[in-house]
């Protein structure tokens, strides 16, 4: 894909699934990518197997719910990497209960997580893009915001105003160049969908009705996100911005 070759990227949560898929493949585009991840072993894993297949990255341990964290981790990625060109707003955590069965405690740790923490992540990046004239940003939301999931009710909240701050930052940004969209992964194979699964009464049969319920009859994989994510990334990319993509599988098809 055009312009990616030396280009400094951040994926937040870039030890999991998705995150390490989408990493690799930046730097198989020729990017230079700044791991965030809290888990620093996970990151430090990504950023290994980069370097082995003679790529650029480095880990970076950062909890993306505590600002001065964010702030730390983002000056020693540009002291290492080089300017952010790109931001993924991959990190994300869910849990899976009927909303009136949920708490206040669990309802704060969905916020800090999947909207907090990547309003800290455009807070600290956005004014470098903005000095620059250009940027690319990739936030990772879920169909849950635009139709609803049932057991998912703060998480699809959070995956909204997501989607609602991107199409915000979109047009307050897009005079400085800088694009911003949204991916919405369907089912795809990562620790959250197992964790799901865990909690229902048959994970076997579950997923397979998913599997049932998807007309392309499988899975996502943590790659199938990766192009759609790296894509958005691209020069060729870029004039779109505000969108939001699914990648689904087909299970979701919204206009």
């Amino acid at each position: 894909m055009r312009n990616l070759k030396g280009k400094t990227v951040i994926v937040t949560g870039g030890g999991g699934g998705i995150g390490g898929a989408t990493s690799r493949r930046f730097a198989a585009e020729g990017a230079k990518v700044a791991v965030f991840d809290m888990n620093w072993a996970g990151a430090q894993k990504v950023a290994d197997d980069i370097q082995a297949a003679g790529g650029t990255a480095a880990a970076f341990e950062c909890n993306i719910t505590d600002r001065a964290q964010v702030d730390a981790a983002v000056v020693a990625a540009e002291a290492q990497l080089g300017p952010i060109d790109v931001l993924v707003n991959n990190a994300g955590w869910d849990i899976f209960k009927p909303f009136t069965k949920t708490v206040p405690a669990e309802w704060d740790k969905l916020i800090a997580i999947n909207l907090t923490g990547a309003l800290h992540m455009h807070h600290a990046v956005l004014p470098g893009m903005v000095a620059r004239g250009g940027g690319r940003i990739v936030n990772i939301a879920s169909d849950a915001a635009r139709g609803g999931s049932s057991g998912e009710a703060v998480y699809a909240a959070c995956k909204g105003g997501l989607v609602a701050l991107s199409k915000t930052l979109a047009r307050e940004h897009a005079r400085h160049q800088i694009t911003v969209n949204v991916v919405c992964p369907g089912p795809t194979d990562t620790a959250l969908l197992a964790g799901f699964a865990e909690g229902a009464a048959n994970p076997d049969k579950l997923m397979d009705a998913f599997k049932k319920a998807i007309p392309l009859g499988r899975i996502g994989q943590p790659d199938d996100l990766a192009g759609a994510i790296v894509f958005l990334s691209s020069g060729d990319a870029s004039f779109i911005t505000g969108q939001v993509i699914s990648v689904s599988g087909g299970l979701t098809m919204h206009g």
